[in-house]
């Protein structure tokens, strides 16, 4: 099986893309890290107030280690702050831990797209371990068993479910981020301009991981739809 210019310059487009927003990121990161934030909260704090003034008490906030690797654990209901998110007393921390802290709210409010991704997890933990090998088994006997190919693409449109699901979830969790900091007078002016910024560049890597899942996706219903040809 070869693959064809096309393909290739579609997966070409979609790697450069992914390059270029996550330099952007990191970029964006770096440079508003350096704004300190006015009211000297670093992002503990400012997660904390945010958990406590919606009303969520059973949310631990807590470091852990790496960079950029923030996220809400709905399991153990912990938010995981990077050190420099968690010490952090910066425009880019503060607009961090309050987008993680809006999953925690939205997984306290029942938020139906959270509800859908965490329902999905259990299924694409077990499905990554196998998918590529199936896939890879598919395309290379799919003239004589296309069903192996067709396992591996419903394994891996679960994945791609999975991306499109993610992008409402991250998006309404900056929306409430971004609402709260303003309300409560965290950021102001300039510094709420730059937490928006940050987080419209960390929103726009789930767009492109998304696009590039569908992008394979397709090409791999093609190969299964060729097989005929």
């Amino acid at each position: 099986m070869i693959l064809n210019t096309e393909i290739l310059i579609i997966f070409g487009v979609f790697m450069l893309l992914s390059m270029l927003v996550s330099n952007q990121l990191k970029s964006r990161f770096r440079k508003y890290s350096r704004i300190p934030l006015r009211s000297g909260l670093s992002g503990r704090q400012v997660a904390e107030k945010m958990l406590d003034e919606n009303g969520i008490h059973n949310v631990r906030v807590i470091s852990t280690p790496g960079r950029l690797t923030d996220h809400y654990n709905p399991a153990n209901h912990t938010v995981n702050l990077s050190p420099e998110v968690y010490n952090g007393r910066s425009v880019a921390a503060a607009a961090v831990a309050a987008h993680e802290c809006g999953h925690a709210v939205q997984h306290a409010r029942a938020y139906a797209f959270l509800q859908m991704r965490s329902a999905l997890v259990p299924v694409i933990s077990i499905g990554s371990r196998y998918m590529q090998w199936v896939l890879l088994a598919g395309i290379l006997t799919v003239e004589a068993y296309p069903g192996i190919l067709l396992a591996g693409i419903i394994m891996f449109a679960a994945t791609t479910l999975f991306s499109f699901i993610t992008l409402p979830v991250e998006f309404d969790a900056t929306k409430r981020a971004l609402s709260w900091l303003t309300n409560t007078g965290i950021t102001v002016g300039e510094e709420h301009s730059n937490a928006r910024d940050a987080l419209k560049w960390a929103a726009l890597t789930y767009v492109v991981a998304a696009l590039a899942s569908l992008a394979t996706l397709l090409y791999y219903i093609m190969i299964f739809m060729g097989r005929r040809s």
